[in-house]
């Protein structure tokens, strides 16, 4: 797969480097020496969770991840945009305090501009690789699901809500992670709750797709309705950024990038709150033996496994590997 994810993460790596061997004494307590540190760190977080994310598409055969991997890579695009303004921006004003050394901006520039270049490179060869595989993972899903199209409609929005809770992951865990390095004060009881909301999100969207694979109405109605809670929680905080008074000019340093973040995780709740109805909708329907812990396993995969006799024939109603309907291979029964 084509992912800009080393090349960037090398990139970074330096900025990184570069950034904090040239700090000054006494510049740790400026919020624009968290700052920098903060972004690059989430940067590289956020490519190394997309090779899992690529890897975890490619097992699963789902299309719908690989596109999603697209789009967050514009969202990642627009972020680099904003990082290099916010970065210039931090690095001035330590100069300007005598807290760094010269020089550190005009080092990190040309990496900061070659970044979103790779990415933007990185996304179009992503999408044209989605494109091809499109038919390839269709095929496959073809033969797990059968030729039912509502089945197939029901199994995409599967697919969706899965993709989705796990983008709603690493938004969420971006937005908080600046939060509480940059803006919270540590002695404040609003930095503890933040820092406990972390694993409480993990186990939700844990619950979420479980609840989902096993039909459970009950275990879905209470993953929603906490959807809603956050989705409270993000808009609140957006409000709370760009409200006028003293806990304003707190938000200053990282303002933008906690914009971003907040609002894209916004949509990302509302979408996966979306799906998530749509998924309880479907519950009764004949798709959980399709979805209970099994993964899609293509054709060369099911012979590795000796699988291949579980093969059905949908053109004549038997087993390709059982003598009914045999005459004709599983290809030739689409054809």
């Amino acid at each position: 797969m084509a992912n800009p994810s080393p090349v960037a993460n090398l990139y970074h790596s330096f900025c990184f480097a570069e950034f904090q061997t040239n700090l000054r004494n006494g510049a740790g307590t400026e919020n624009e020496s968290k700052t920098i540190p903060t972004f690059l760190a989430l940067y590289i977080f956020g490519f190394l969770y997309q090779l899992l994310l690529v890897y975890d598409a490619l097992r699963l055969k789902n299309t719908i991840q690989i596109i999603g991997l697209c789009i967050s890579n514009v969202g990642l695009l627009v972020y680099a945009a904003v990082q290099m303004d916010q970065i210039q921006e931090a690095v001035t004003n330590l100069e300007r305090e005598n807290k760094i050394r010269p020089g550190v901006w005009s080092a990190e520039r040309p990496f900061l501009i070659a970044i979103p270049c790779i990415i933007g490179l990185g996304t179009v060869l992503l999408s044209v690789i989605a494109w091809k595989l499109y038919d390839e993972f269709a095929w496959t899903i073809y033969k797990h699901i059968s030729a039912d199209l509502r089945m197939k409609r029901r199994y995409l929005t599967f697919q969706i809500y899965i993709a989705l809770l796990k983008f709603d992951f690493f938004f969420f865990l971006g937005f908080t992670i600046q939060f509480v390095v940059v803006v919270v004060d540590t002695s404040n009881v609003e930095f503890y709750l933040t820092i406990a909301a972390i694993p409480v999100n993990i186990i939700i969207l844990i619950l979420a797709g479980l609840f989902t694979r096993r039909e459970n109405r009950l275990g879905m109605l209470s993953i929603i309705t906490l959807y809603f809670a956050g989705l409270a929680y993000f808009l609140f905080k957006l409000v709370r950024m760009y409200q006028p008074g003293p806990r304003r000019e707190t938000y200053d340093p990282v303002r933008r990038p906690l914009t971003t973040f907040a609002v894209i995780t916004v949509i990302l709740l509302i979408l996966t709150i979306v799906n998530a109805c749509m998924c309880m909708a479907n519950f009764g329907k004949g798709l959980k033996p399709h979805i209970a812990g099994r993964k899609v396993e293509s054709e060369e995969e099911k012979l590795a496994n000796g699988n291949m006799t579980e093969m059905p024939n949908y053109n004549y109603g038997g087993y390709a590997g059982n003598g009914v309907g045999g005459g004709m291979g599983s290809r030739m029964t689409i054809d």
